[in-house]
């Protein structure tokens, strides 16, 4: 196994860092995705002056984790791009502990200081969001891009929710992918979507363990998503998606019941948008139906939204969508995968 820790200091040094362990956090779920922790040997990491502290204020580490041939070759892949947020640790002695959150974390910390408008379409409202705290970030729109309607937030309120607002309107997320792009995609569906791994247990597999559940706490089979906009001259509209797999225990026409949620925001002008918007609420809102929790051999290449196909013990084939991993920095280390949603695979 190798792992590769690149800190890029404020003051232009690029750094490889020996590391003795670690890991990176994975989580659909979370504001921002990717946040890592990091020991090293190497107690200089840590900041004894001035100077030393304003070439860590800032910096950023690039993390990855592969395989050493042995024959001279290597192969890694980018786990992330994160902000340097703490060092620490016995300065004779070590270890030293270093901490980073993804930078998306640049934007939400650049809370506006004055109300702020977005007008355009979902790409440029968005890029201009993310370069006005990252002038040099890449954008990558990969979903739809609707004219949004014109919208403010007030002095204080956080940018990186207003990106996500934004992106819910082209029926997307917005996150930053291993290496450090700024994404803008919908959600795979898990229906159609190739599986990207299968998790298989026996011979040649990489299943180590895993479990199943359901749970109907704060499930909604049902988004009602609406939009109104006096200052741009548009009229309601509004669009109800709802779970419409009768396969599914959340079946909307089933015995669970109707049990919808609502979501307003005046960026939704047409049907369309609404439609894109409300999709994108259910398939998170209906999605802890059916979880699974799995350890496997370590696979540094998933990503958030990826299709399992898991093969268990006694040979039941089913589909998980990956909602949470962790993935570790030394050998050995277990790799949990929390999955958002499930079904049957033949």
């Amino acid at each position: 196994m190798l792992t590769q820790v690149t800190l890029f200091r404020t003051d232009g040094q690029v750094v490889e860092l020996p590391n003795t362990g670690g890991s990176v956090q994975v989580d659909a779920g979370a504001a921002i995705r990717r946040s890592c922790t990091v020991t090293s040997a190497d107690v200089s990491l840590i900041p004894t002056s001035p100077t030393d502290q304003l070439a860590v204020y800032g910096a950023r580490m690039r993390i990855a984790r592969g395989l050493d041939f042995g024959d001279g070759t290597s192969e890694v892949i980018p786990l992330g791009v994160f902000r340097l947020d703490d060092v620490g640790g016995d300065p004779l002695l070590g270890p030293v502990a270093l901490t980073g959150t993804a930078i998306e974390c640049i934007i939400q910390d650049d809370l506006f200081t004055t109300p702020y408008r977005a007008a355009g379409t979902v790409s440029t409202a968005i890029t201009a969001l993310i370069q006005r705290s990252i002038p040099d970030a890449d954008v990558i729109v990969t979903s739809t891009d609707p004219v949004i309607g014109s919208r403010t937030w007030d002095t204080g309120t956080d940018p990186w929710a207003a990106v996500q607002e934004i992106a819910a309107v082209a029926g997307a997320q917005c996150y930053t992918s291993a290496d450090g792009t700024f994404m803008v995609s919908p959600l795979p569906d898990l229906l159609t979507a190739t599986p990207a791994w299968t998790v298989a247990a026996g011979e040649g597999g990489v299943y180590v363990k895993g479990s199943r559940g359901m749970s109907a706490v704060g499930v909604n089979n049902g988004v009602l998503a609406r939009g109104e906009n006096a200052a741009d001259g548009v009229a309601p509209v509004q669009w109800l998606a709802t779970d419409d797999d009768s396969g599914s225990p959340t079946y909307w026409a089933g015995p669970y019941g109707r049990r919808p949620t609502v979501y307003s925001s005046s960026m939704l002008t047409t049907q369309s948008a609404c439609r894109n918007a409300a999709q994108l609420l259910l398939a998170e809102a209906k999605a802890p139906n059916a979880t699974g929790d799995f350890s496997s051999l370590p696979n540094p290449a998933l990503e958030p939204g990826d299709v399992l196909r898991v093969i268990h013990p006694d040979g039941l084939r089913e589909l998980h969508q990956v909602k949470s991993f962790t993935v570790p920095l030394e050998v050995g280390g277990d790799f949990p995968i929390a999955t958002i949603s499930a079904r049957g695979d033949s």
